[in-house]
């Protein structure tokens, strides 16, 4: 009786162990994106967080700030309202949820070039690189850019 009850406590115990274990590695692989990543001209940093159960990215650097002597704007936003607010520190990235395998769905984009915001897909294909596809619909019908982590 004892030696049943010492293995059941051996048992339960592994059986935590494991869980806590798979429960840590899901939470690295899903917060594997946070961080700052240059976009593919590497003309902007955008920085990856979370923003509740969800993760979200904002623009925090710019390497030509500057249009005309002042901040660049997002001149090119449909809404009127918005398109005196500047580019540095602009939310682009929004509710974006783990699915697991290194993959980021359910978000959206907004380009700031040209005012359009899509559905997102991010894939997390090296320890450095990211790969974002903004599309219209259906994924099969967008476009892949490659991001790098800022080193």
């Amino acid at each position: 009786m004892i030696y049943q009850s010492k293995m059941l406590r051996v048992f339960l115990f592994t059986l935590f162990s494991l869980s806590f274990s798979f429960a840590e590695a899901q939470k690295q692989g899903e917060d594997a994106i946070l961080g700052e990543w240059y976009n593919t001209e590497r003309d902007a940093r955008i920085e990856i967080y979370k923003c509740g159960e969800k993760f979200c990215g904002k623009i925090v650097w710019l390497k030509d700030p500057l249009e005309g002597g002042k901040a660049k704007t997002d001149k090119n936003n449909p809404l009127k309202e918005k398109r005196s607010r500047e580019i540095k520190g602009l939310d682009i990235l929004k509710d974006f949820e783990y699915q697991g395998n290194n993959s980021w769905e359910e978000g959206t984009i907004y380009d700031p070039k040209n005012g359009k915001t899509y559905s997102s897909i991010i894939k997390k294909e090296k320890d450095n690189k990211l790969e974002v596809r903004g599309y219209v619909g259906i994924s099969l019908i967008g476009r892949t850019v490659t991001w790098t982590r800022v080193e």
